[in-house]
């Protein structure tokens, strides 16, 4: 299980590296920064369900994740006051043509900030149960 926890995070890390390089550059773009913010948060709630063994269906659903999550404890009702669920729609909508949209860079810095977020809440959980899987 630890090994899973681990390569959720690894994953997780990976889609934040990519969104915060990729808004640093000339013309980023902006969809595949808000997508990859979007899969930060999803691999990092569910690194937190498999910590706790909480089954969990394959969806994108952020706003399922965290009902999930709030069974277990309490305090993941605080990230949706973060608009943490309006993530999903860049991992669903936006990857088909039919939902042609381009979010803004101000709404790609938004997705970056909230996943940025949710991962230091999600890893602070894991801090609290004298878990570090992320080098410093």
């Amino acid at each position: 299980m630890e090994e899973l926890i681990k390569n959720w995070i690894k994953r997780a890390e990976s889609d934040i590296k990519t969104a915060k390089d990729e808004i640093n550059t000339a013309e980023p773009a902006t969809d595949t920064i808000c997508f990859h913010a979007q899969q930060c948060v999803e691999k990092y709630l569910k690194s937190y369900l498999t910590l706790h063994q909480k089954h969990f269906m394959k969806t994108h659903n952020i706003a399922k994740l965290i009902e999930l999550c709030k069974e277990i404890d309490l305090d993941f009702d605080l990230l949706n006051q973060l608009n943490v669920v309006e993530l999903t729609e860049y991992a669903v909508e936006m990857r088909y043509v039919e939902e042609f949209y381009f979010p803004t860079v101000e709404e790609a810095e938004e997705a970056i900030e909230i996943a940025e977020k949710v991962k230091e809440f999600v890893l602070e959980k894991f801090k609290n149960k004298g878990l570090n899987y992320v080098k410093q």
